[in-house]
């Protein structure tokens, strides 16, 4: 076997077994989903599926708005913000990090909202964590979602009982 040959066959075998070992576990495969899910019911404006996804204690911190806590704080203002705009996030993970019922992601977004009743779509980027926690049923579900806007405040417009952000994000 030449030099060369000898170096590729190598680097191949190398590769291989740096596939297997970087290889994700279905564990952190299901919390991958769990992220999937979560972005999926946002992206479908549908409270409901949204609120499928989360525990019963989820904690959301929008920026400029009091943290809420747990499903009936977060409920109306998930329904108030979808009731309010068509929203559209794209979410990127950087980091995602499974340790035990816990994972932990670190996010930048970029969301467009637009008005139901008319007017110019708001656009915010930014960046996020998301808590995952396995619960008892085997499902893994949004325990805390923190996000922070690359922007300013963008002004008031919102729905009644609808955090303000950027003047618009919703969940993330």
């Amino acid at each position: 076997m030449s030099k060369r040959n000898g170096m590729y066959a190598a680097a191949v075998a190398l590769a291989a077994l740096s596939s297997a070992a970087v290889a994700a576990s279905p564990r952190e495969d299901a919390a991958h989903r769990a992220h999937d899910r979560y972005l999926a019911a946002i992206n479908a404006n549908d409270p409901e599926a949204l609120l499928a996804t989360v525990t019963d204690d989820i904690v959301v911190i929008a920026p400029n708005a009091p943290a809420m806590v747990g499903k009936t704080e977060v409920a109306p203002w998930v329904r108030g913000y979808f009731e309010a705009f068509q929203t559209s996030w794209q979410k990127t993970s950087v980091e995602f990090v499974v340790t035990g019922d816990w994972a932990f992601e670190r996010y930048t977004y970029k969301a467009v909202d637009m008005p139901r009743d008319g007017g110019a779509a708001f656009v915010d980027t930014g960046n996020g964590i998301n808590i995952y926690r396995l619960g008892q049923d085997d499902v893994w579900r949004v325990a805390r979602d923190v996000w922070a806007t690359d922007g300013s405040a963008m002004g008031s417009a919102q729905a009644p009982g609808v955090a303000t952000c950027t003047g618009a994000s919703g969940p993330c």
